[in-house]
């Protein structure tokens, strides 16, 4: 168990030196992954505060990202589509930016489905199970989310680390850094987290109240 916390004094210093080679050389050490979970709830419990000081931002900060990166990959495409059957002409970025876009708009999308409730959600079976039973699933689920997004944080951050530290521009521009675009990977699972513990603690609300525990999900709903 200790090893996991080997070259701790590593990983914080290279943290609170804020240079990116010395991030990405230190990505490999034990210490990263308790670190990096650590890190993931602090933030996800951050995130969860301003949704409750912030109803708008509860509401729409998803939705938000989602409809305007997918409003951007459609506008690109529209218009280099026509610049380059009409005009003869393209953007050379056209190409590399909309998947980046997508990216965006599918892990921020993961999160917003996670507070609907639209991922495990197996109603039909839950609903025939015990009232203990239904509850042990709910918590399984949080745990099960808490622990894809722990992987997904800390890979996905060591890639963000690793293209920082290689200098990885975007293809088709000259100075837009590809690891601006990578950071809305843990960003994204690190809002999922927030939406786990909002859904959590309202579960054990309504688990203490004796109010129905499973509910309809519907996918787009609210």
């Amino acid at each position: 168990m200790l090893n996991w916390f080997q070259g701790t004094s590593e990983v914080v210093t290279a943290l609170l030196s804020a240079d990116s080679w010395q991030i990405s050389q230190v990505m490999g050490q034990p210490a990263v992954w308790p670190l990096g979970l650590l890190a993931m709830i602090i933030a996800a419990g951050l995130i969860l505060t301003v949704y409750r000081l912030n109803p708008w931002t509860e509401r729409s900060l998803e939705p938000t990202v989602m409809v305007v990166s997918y409003l951007a990959i459609g506008a690109i495409i529209f218009v280099e589509v026509f610049r380059r059957f009409v005009l003869q002409q393209q953007a050379p970025w056209s190409t590399t930016l909309p998947p980046f876009l997508f990216l965006i708009m599918t892990w921020f999308g993961c999160s917003y489905n996670v507070k609907l409730r639209t991922h495990l959600a197996f109603i039909e079976f839950r609903s025939a199970m015990p009232r203990i039973g239904q509850f042990s699933c709910l918590v399984l689920d949080a745990a099960l989310w808490i622990g894809f997004s722990w992987v997904v944080f800390v890979t996905s951050m060591r890639v963000v680390a690793n293209s920082a530290a290689n200098f990885q521009i975007m293809l088709g521009t000259d100075n837009v850094m590809q690891w601006w675009f990578l950071l809305a990977v843990p960003l994204s699972f690190t809002s999922l987290v927030a939406r786990v513990f909002e859904n959590l603690i309202t579960d054990i609300a309504r688990f203490k109240r004796g109010d129905e525990l499973i509910q309809p999900a519907v996918i787009g709903g609210d």
